[in-house]
């Protein structure tokens, strides 16, 4: 069997030692800008250089995460982290931002490229285009089925790396902006506040509705390796060493154990898991979409071995301390399977009842009082009711020999102060296939006749197989049958594809693609890389959706050099990064989202199958909605997102071409009207959202500035 690379997490120069320590082929981590986990402490300069010294003599690999997408302003920034990086030599990056590809390709050819999994792959078609941009690795989407990642095995040579242990995101992969629409902390800027793991309510009932559980494959791991994947990863930037120890040893012994006795390999790793300290576990979309099968509305959104509430509190500061009840005979041999009898030092986390905040701590004071129950110490601002875990054991904190040298002095790399080279584009966006004015957005061919009332410039209908089935039998030659013709022909209407394009929908569109087009339908909006290729020879003309995230000049030069030359702006966007990122003489090419329920969670699971809510709301009072569909589910805010009465200012710095984005709702008349007449008047309209307009993304350095 070919050489299986087992990939692990290094948060921490300790995680580090430990990885290395139990057998990891390859690390991946993060410095201190650019990437996903920057809540964790992640790498300084001369400690990065240090390990890539020290791991390449080793024969190991080191990979660097680049994987958050960045403005304009930060281009100086991300051109002198690459130019550092290419010249300290990790054996890849990896990448979700466009921009950071486009800036690699043209001036750092020697870093190689992995695309993250916040990329959104989950397609043949989307791996091999961008291996033919320069990629040499795919992290894919982690909601996929094996026969999924069979199938584009088959239909690629690129090397594929899968998650297969640690914790999951209920929203596809790249494609959450819950956390940012709660205030400017974005998931594709490593800044995720955990939306998915809070406590929700609807009517008198309440829960942890969107919390995952953990992924674990251990027992799939020949399955895995059968169906050809290259590389299988370990989530947990975010974890100690200890578990990122016991979770490499387990997948290590498994893997080593593909060519001998599995069944004792499999046992063996089993049996190290039992100390992994993590939530319930799952093998998510692996055989079957059952959304039961991960998540549990009573199961909190933390991690650990539950020790119960505290009973009662008392003290202050370092004497605060917390009394937890007896443990029955059956609890206790539950946390005995586990070696988790607490002890001082062990690591436990304090979770309040309301949900509103979570502590690590590491237990100083532990005394058993006459009841059986234990008095253990705690921090400030925990009081009786809120819940106990126990996350890791002093006991099991072994030690590694340490990797990074222990003088690092001679490592003194850190970026320069270069300027990044211009990126200017060919001005475009002139009359072409879109005339200026106002689009709207709707995803299903009924709303298309609310519309007429008041015609839009184009409408834009969502793509899904029964919109194309409608749209193709309305294209009959004689409409016997079809129903009342459409109100706009195929030239007024932009089709929409959906930004998450597993392997299984492939088959989808090569029925309906080629019938759409010859029907007259050229003009489409593409949100994902594996879209591209479906129009390989066709005459259309294509647009980069807001999921393409063009947050700077070079993601959409590396976009129009796909051939793509039209742009709708992220909706997570603001102002002042929009103007900065699109030349004037673009402007015309740009279409800027004024209004829309933003889908803040996709999730490829019918969630009507375990919830039979609608609206429900968080701690704060925030309202939002769940959708349930046959091929999904998504949260919607309850509040829109709406910029209608700024379009005036938009025009008069250049932009022409505005969408209306009405799907997710039923279009009504009364409702469309009413929009209409706040934008016409130049009104704004009540109750809605700005979303990151006017303040941007949510900044740490900036927000201490203020």
């Amino acid at each position: 069997m070919s050489k299986i690379e087992l990939l692990a997490p290094a948060g921490s120069p300790e995680a580090l030692d430990a990885a290395i320590g139990e057998g990891a082929d390859a690390v991946y981590l993060g410095l201190k800008n650019f990437n996903a986990r920057m809540r964790t402490s992640n790498f300084a300069y001369s400690q990065f250089e240090g390990a890539v010294r020290s791991l390449h003599r080793m024969g190991k690999k080191i990979y660097v995460t680049v994987n958050t997408v960045f403005e304009q302003r930060e281009g100086d920034r991300i051109f002198q982290f690459l130019k550092y990086l290419a010249a300290v030599g990790p054996d890849a990056i990896i990448v979700q931002d466009f921009g950071v590809a486009c800036l690699v390709k043209e001036h750092f050819p020697s870093l190689k490229l992995h695309a993250s999994t916040q990329m959104n792959i989950a397609s043949a078609k989307g791996v091999n285009l961008l291996s033919k941009q320069g990629f040499s690795r795919v992290v894919l989407a982690r909601e996929l089925s094996l026969d999924e990642i069979r199938a584009i095995r088959q239909e690629t040579n690129m090397a594929l790396e899968v998650f297969v242990h640690g914790a999951l995101c209920v929203s596809a992969s790249g494609l959450c902006l819950f956390s940012s629409f709660l205030g400017g902390k974005s998931a594709n800027r490593g800044m995720c506040t955990q939306a998915c793991r809070r406590l929700y309510h609807q009517q008198a009932e309440k829960g942890y509705y969107f919390s995952p559980a953990d992924l674990q494959l251990l027992e799939n791991i020949p399955d895995l390796a059968g169906a050809g994947v290259n590389a299988f990863k370990i989530e947990g930037r975010m974890k100690s060493a200890g578990y990122v120890g016991t979770v490499v040893s387990a997948y290590r012994r498994v893997i080593d154990g593909l060519d001998g006795d599995r069944e004792a390999a499999l046992a063996g790793g089993l049996s190290k898991l039992k100390k992994d300290f993590a939530r319930e576990k799952t093998t998510f979309y692996f055989y079957q979409n059952n959304p039961s099968a991960w998540l549990n509305a009573e199961q909190d959104g933390g991690t650990g071995i539950s020790l119960g509430p505290l009973l009662k509190v008392t003290g202050s500061g370092d004497g605060r301390r917390g009394l937890l009840a007896a443990r029955s005979g059956q609890e206790q041999d539950t946390v005995r399977e586990q070696d988790a009898v607490i002890e001082e030092g062990d690591t436990i986390r304090l979770h309040r009842a309301d949900d509103s905040d979570r502590v690590s701590h590491r237990v100083t004071y532990l005394r058993e009082d006459a009841s059986g129950g234990l008095w253990v110490s705690i921090p400030d601002g925990f009081e009786a009711g809120d819940s106990v875990y126990l996350i890791s054991l002093k006991a099991g904190s072994r030690r590694y020999a340490q990797v990074l040298p222990r003088d690092l002095a001679p490592f003194r790399r850190q970026p320069g102060r270069d300027r990044a080279p211009p990126c200017d584009l060919a001005p475009s966006g002139g009359k072409g296939p879109f005339p200026e004015g106002l689009y709207a957005a709707v995803d299903a061919v009924e709303d298309l006749f609310v519309l007429q009332s008041r015609r839009p410039a184009r409408v834009i209908l969502g793509y899904s197989p029964k919109t194309a089935s409608a749209l193709l039998k309305k294209a009959g030659p004689s409409m016997r049958g079809a129903g009342s013709p459409l109100p706009f022909n195929p030239g007024e209407i932009i089709i929409d594809l959906d930004p998450y394009f597993p392997q299984s929908m492939d088959g989808d569109y090569a029925r309906d693609i080629i019938p759409l087009v010859e029907a007259g339908y050229r003009a489409f909006i593409v949100n994902n890389p594996g879209h591209l290729a479906c129009f390989r020879g066709l005459r259309v003309t294509l647009v980069a959706g807001p999921c393409l995230y063009t947050f700077n000049r070079w993601a959409q030069r590396f976009l129009s050099g796909l051939g793509l030359d039209y742009f709708v702006s992220p909706l997570e966007n603001n102002r002042q990064n929009l103007e900065k990122t699109v030349a004037e003489n673009r402007r015309r090419s740009v279409f800027v989202p004024v209004f829309a329920w933003p889908a803040l969670f996709r999730i490829r699971s019918d969630l009507s199958s375990i919830y039979t809510f609608g609206n429900f709301e968080d701690n704060k009072g925030g309202g939002f909605e769940l959708l349930t569909r046959g091929e999904g589910s998504i949260v919607i805010p309850g509040q829109p997102f709406s910029l209608v009465d700024k379009i005036p200012f938009l025009e008069a710095s250049g932009f022409k071409r505005f969408i209306l984005d009405f799907r997710y709702r039923q279009l009504r008349k009364k409702d469309y009207r009413d929009i209409m007449d706040a934008l016409m008047n130049q009104r704004p309209l009540p109750n809605v959202s700005r979303f990151n307009w006017k303040d941007g993304f949510y900044s740490p350095d900036e927000a201490l500035r203020v």
